[in-house]
């Protein structure tokens, strides 16, 4: 549903550049829920910005449900049209709101049909209809400042699929909210994806929103996205950086003599006494150094760091009884290149 290929986006100030975006290439599926996530400085924001072209990447290309923006991008009238017919199928969904103050409710989320030109009556019932979807039907006639954090993101959220749109942005949405607000806005957003088959791709440096609701992410360094997958996919890969930071656990090994393993639960396995089956089966004490849990992209998932007697040596048998129960282990330290090898 969104394609991009080689994007690269450059700012130049005074003599100066600086590469926000540096050949980016991301697939988002139809109908998927899509997490970006990275630290400030990242590119992410531009990268989103590039994708509905309200900034022109400066190299590469955007591509949303087979439209090919960037080829219809300065190209005369006739294709400006078009992009402008493209960009209507976008919703963007933004961290401030960005609501006129001088309108009603109603007024606002009517305000993109307006530039349309749909007629009045029309605009009337798209408007009520889409502040019943998202729970503020009661609120039609108030003024943005009558309304509360999340009561605002809502009108906005209703205002960008005033167009009807196949693919709804998301750029930092949840930021400016309480951790339960932001809960209700991002259960809004995958309720929305479920009933109307959007495909929803978001921007955001919280971890929790990736585990909340995305099936596949990507993590944004300096311009370019050095990992990226399906959850799924992301926390049954070795050394990966989303996995950790999704699922953080610490603790050393307690001597030179211990071998300190993270193990990685996903389904059934997160049910299952694997641990104490180890135990039992091996005859041997393990220490659990830390351990989290919870659910993502509706299964249940979690990573436990534990401490076996031992040097790696000494637990390949143990290691591959639990490699056998369907987990993900990542030997911890120096012995990572032993663990590689082993595979």
């Amino acid at each position: 549903m969104i394609t991009t290929s080689g994007l690269t986006k450059v700012y130049r100030s005074r003599g100066r550049e600086v590469t926000a975006l540096d050949g980016v290439d991301l697939h988002v599926r139809e109908g998927e829920v899509y997490g970006v996530i990275g630290q400030s400085g990242a590119g992410k924001s531009s990268l989103i910005r590039c994708v509905n072209l309200l900034e022109r990447p400066t190299a590469g290309t955007v591509s949303v449900d087979g439209h090919d923006l960037t080829a219809l991008a300065g190209r005369g009238p006739r294709a400006g049209r078009e992009l402008r017919r493209a960009r209507s199928r976008i919703g963007m969904v933004f961290q401030h709101f960005n609501l006129l103050s001088s309108r009603t409710v109603q007024d606002n989320v009517e305000l993109p049909l307006e530039i349309l030109g749909t007629s009045g009556k029309e605009r009337s019932r798209k408007a009520l209809e889409l502040l019943d979807l998202v729970g503020l039907s009661d609120k039609a006639k108030a003024y943005p400042a009558q309304l509360s954090g999340g009561q605002k993101q809502r009108v906005g959220i209703a205002r960008a699929l005033a167009g009807d749109p196949k693919v709804l942005l998301s750029d930092e949405a949840t930021s400016a909210l309480d951790p339960e607000t932001t809960r209700s806005i991002l259960q809004l957003l995958r309720d929305l994806n479920r009933q109307l088959g959007l495909t929803v791709l978001l921007i955001t440096h919280e971890m929790d929103v990736v585990k909340s609701i995305c099936d596949s992410a990507a993590l944004m360094e300096n311009g370019r996205i050095v990992e990226s997958g399906t959850v799924s996919e992301l926390l049954a890969t070795p050394g990966s950086e989303l996995a950790a930071a999704l699922f953080p656990v610490g603790g050393d090994a307690s001597g030179d003599d211990r071998t300190v393993i993270d193990v990685t639960f996903q389904g059934d396995a997160a049910t299952r006494p694997v641990i104490s089956q180890l135990s039992r089966t091996y005859n041997i004490d393990i220490s659990i150094l830390g351990a989290a849990m919870d659910t993502v992209a509706g299964r249940q998932v979690g990573r436990m760091r534990i401490e076996l007697p031992g040097v790696y040596e000494e637990n390949v048998v143990p290691i591959g009884f639990l490699r056998e129960q369907g987990l993900q282990i990542d030997v911890v330290g120096e012995r990572e290149l032993v663990k590689d090898g082993a595979k």
